[in-house]
This record gives structure tokens, C-alpha cells and sequence, in this order.
């Protein structure tokens, strides 16, 4: 497969688990993830991919959602029978007391 897709990554929501944080955290007053603003659009080419947006997103949000991009580009299904439009997938980094909800959106010219 050729690499002809774009993809969108939307941020969705930032939340914030108080309890957990309390619990776990060594600074529990941490709040929000500083990284992302709830709105931000990033767009993904196969020139950008692999620098992770030449380094304009967060390394561990990369890791956790990067396959689902890498899916997008290459043309196929996000998430296949799981969403009403397999070009689109909700997901989230993997901080447990304060995840960053994305949508991912394969694009196509």
C-alpha cells in the first residue's frame, strides 16, 4: 500500500482523575495534561510520521496512538466495525490519572 493518506488527529477532552492522582501521584495538584488544548488539529503525512510531528507531539501519546495513524495512512480501517465510520476511531494516551482523548480521522484527497 502506498502512503497517498492524510489523517487528523482532533483533541477530543483532557481529564483529570482527582482520586487517583491523590492516591498514586507524587504531586497529586499536577491537573490537566499541559501538552494539548482541547480543539488542537494535528495533520499527519508520511513526511511527519516518523518525526512525530517533527517533535510537536507528546512521546508517550505517540506510542500509544501511532498505529492507529500509521493504519490511516496507509489507507486502511481505523477501527473496523467497532465505529460508525471505519476511517474514525476515539482513543486516548495512556496516562491513567490524567488521559488526553483523541479522534483520529483518516483523510482522503
Amino acid at each position: 500500500m502506498a502512503w497517498n493518506n492524510r489523517c487528523k488527529i482532533t483533541v477530543l477532552r483532557k481529564e483529570f482523575y482527582s482520586d487517583l492522582a491523590e492516591q498514586y501521584l507524587s504531586n497529586p495538584a499536577v491537573g490537566k495534561c499541559a501538552v494539548f488544548e482541547e480543539g488542537q488539529e494535528f495533520i499527519v503525512t508520511k513526511e511527519n510520521y516518523l518525526t512525530m510531528l517533527d517533535g510537536k507531539f507528546c512521546s508517550e501519546a505517540w506510542a500509544a496512538i501511532s498505529h492507529y495513524v500509521y493504519a490511516a495512512l496507509q489507507g486502511g480501517s481505523v477501527m473496523h466495525g467497532w465505529t460508525r465510520d471505519q476511517k474514525v476511531m476515539i482513543t486516548c494516551c495512556n496516562d491513567g490519572t490524567r488521559p488526553v482523548i483523541f479522534k483520529i480521522e483518516r483523510l482522503e484527497d
